[in-house]
């Protein structure tokens, strides 16, 4: 088995384990009195990283870059390892309230331990390093390009603003 072929394993079985993570915490906030809101622009994050996925797994294959790595792989690949690291301290961090979706729980104030002390939303920087670190680390240079400018948008000018809006109106409740 190729290393990107073993990579693209464990990806998905990280993915599967967020999605089953996000599930049993959202089922939780809702027993609490919790709700979601911006679900109408949830399918386009879960559309962008299933192309992505499809995307970086066909242009590897075409260019037949499966089982032949850039001499500079290593620091790429090390640079989506550390977005990992962060990941998981932002999952640990917010606990039952890490999610997928934005869940809002009345009385519950915002995160401010482990990453969020520093950066308001470190699971996007997270998610737009790996977008770009994962293709170049085996040549796919332009679902690299393509989808951190999709990730960067659907972000910037939709799932951030309305994070945000739900913090503001949280903290006027």
């Amino acid at each position: 088995m190729s290393f990107f072929w073993l990579v693209m394993g464990v990806v998905l079985l990280q993915r599967i384990g967020e999605l089953v993570l996000a599930n049993r915490n959202a089922r939780l906030i809702r027993s609490l009195g919790g709700y979601e809101i911006g679900s109408s622009h949830y399918k386009y994050i879960v559309l962008l990283h299933l192309f992505f996925f499809l995307c970086l797994i066909w242009e590897v294959v075409r260019g037949h870059h499966v089982s032949l790595l850039p001499d500079w792989w290593i620091f790429p690949f090390s640079l989506f390892v550390l977005a990992q690291l962060l990941r998981y301290w932002c999952i640990v961090s917010l606990g039952r309230h890490w999610n997928t979706r934005i869940l809002i729980l009345p009385g519950s104030k915002p995160v401010r331990r482990g990453p969020y002390r520093f950066f308001r939303h470190p699971n996007y920087l997270v998610v737009g390093i790996e977008l770009l670190a994962l293709p170049f680390t085996f040549q796919a240079y332009a679902t690299a390009i393509l989808f951190t400018l999709f990730n960067a948008w659907l972000l910037l000018k939709v799932r951030i603003p309305i994070e945000q809006q739900a913090v503001y109106t949280r903290r006027e409740s």
